[in-house]
Formats: structure tokens, C-alpha cells, sequence
């Protein structure tokens, strides 16, 4: 069953906030990653430079995982725009409305996107 215009609206809301919510997150993370570190010196311990240096390396993974989520809300956004949200881009098939309610940023059906995560696709 497709997908009423009152609901591509509701999820049309909730990816934008989405959007806003990551972007200012991502600048925020983007900054403190930049951010020279002002305790780095002489005195500091190696092991505090290890913990400090463990630190950044999660930072730049999130970071990098919350900007392919902005991919796919764009890409999803892309998909209302042109009338094909809520249909899967690899099968064509219908996403369930349960997916897009959990995940509103889903391109894919479940079963395509565990195809593309084992490289069959």
C-alpha cells in the first residue's frame, strides 16, 4: 500500500528535524575535533595522550557514522522530492511503514540492505 501525502508529510517533518538535529551536532563534533588540545605539553603522561588520542579516534567514528546518516536523509528527502519515497532504490519494492517509522531515513527494504552489507549487491 503506498504511502498517503499526510504521511510523506509526517516523515517529510521528521527527517528535516532530523537534519537540523545532526547538522548542529556534527558542527559541534567537527569543532572539538579541530580544537587544538590546550593540556598537550611536556608534563602530560603518555598514558593520558593515549586515553586522549583513543578519544579523538571514537570521536572521528561517530563523526563519520552521523555523516553517512545525513547521506541518507538527504537521500531521503531526494526520494519525496521526486515522488519514490518509501520504495526501495535497489528492488523497487515497497518499504514497510514500520521500517520507515523506526529508520524514516530507509532507502532500502531490510532484506536489499542486508544483501548490500554482504557485498551481494
Amino acid at each position: 500500500m503506498a504511502l498517503k501525502k499526510k504521511e510523506i508529510e509526517k516523515f517529510k517533518i521528521k527527517l528535516e528535524e532530523l537534519r537540523e538535529q545532526l547538522t548542529r551536532t556534527l558542527q559541534g563534533s567537527t569543532a572539538e575535533i579541530k580544537a587544538p588540545d590546550e593540556t598537550t605539553g611536556y608534563s602530560q603522561h603518555q598514558a593520558d595522550q593515549g586515553t586522549d588520542d583513543f578519544d579523538r579516534t571514537i570521536s572521528l567514528e561517530v563523526t563519520g557514522r552521523e555523516y553517512e546518516i545525513l547521506r541518507y536523509i538527504e537521500r531521503a528527502l531526494e526520494k519525496i522530492e521526486e515522488n519514490t519515497y518509501g520504495t526501495c532504490d535497489i528492488t523497487g519494492k515497497e518499504i514497510p511503514v514500520a521500517r520507515l517509522e523506526a529508520v524514516p531515513y530507509a532507502t532500502m527494504t531490510v532484506e536489499a540492505q542486508e544483501q548490500l552489507e554482504k557485498g551481494l549487491l
